[in-house]
């Protein structure tokens, strides 16, 4: 299999959809097409961790959605075609779905940094996020086991929250899910049913 051609040009958003496939992943910037890299094990484990607790729970409490890559995230007409590794829409925001791509801010984003994203996670992403209204932020680093948790303020811009004097985090978007941060750092990490468990799901 040849090395995937970028596009000559530079592309309009509704473009990049066109041309790229299920099995491409990419972001839009600025009309350019951005390659991502292949996620390396302790990434993509993690990612699907989140996943998979995020989903059971919002599915049990009728929330929302939970959207793992590759999907495409639109937050406004003038910011980039992301693609975060998780993102939740609230029930009352379904209405900005469509087949391809969230056409507008979700409500929970969670990045999970790996060492070629480090910078443009908590830098472009963030300002990005904030601009287009995302709620709620979680950047997740798991090489240098560090969370860090942004909500919007009433002047629409990021505050910093932290985990409790007890190392758990709780969603401000996500009602009544909370998580102990260190267990994300755990190699393997928590059973899944376990933590369900805790949560009261199962």
């Amino acid at each position: 299999m040849g090395k995937l051609e970028l596009p000559p040009r530079a592309l309009t958003y509704e473009e990049f959809l066109a041309w790229c496939d299920e099995d491409t992943r990419a972001e839009w910037v600025d009309g350019e097409v951005v390659l991502l890299s292949p996620a390396s094990r302790r990434h993509q484990d993690l990612a699907d961790f989140l996943t998979a607790i995020l989903r059971a729970y919002v599915e049990a409490h009728r929330l929302g959605l939970v959207l793992s890559a590759p999907f495409q995230m639109k937050t406004g007409p003038d910011l980039p075609g992301r693609e975060p590794d998780l993102l939740f829409v609230a029930s009352e925001n379904l209405g900005r779905l469509r087949d391809r791509y969230l056409d507008g801010p979700a409500d929970l984003v969670v990045e999970v940094v790996s060492p070629e994203t480090r910078l443009r996670d908590r830098g472009e992403k963030l300002a990005e996020y904030e601009a287009g209204g995302v709620r709620e932020y979680w950047i997740l680093d798991p090489d240098w086991q560090r969370a860090d948790f942004f909500a919007l303020g009433p002047d629409g811009r990021y505050d910093r929250r932290r985990p409790g004097p007890d190392g758990v985090y709780r969603s401000e978007v996500i009602e009544g899910l909370w998580l102990r941060v260190e267990e994300l750092w755990r190699d393997p990490l928590p059973p899944v049913l376990e933590v369900l468990r805790e949560l009261g799901l199962v």
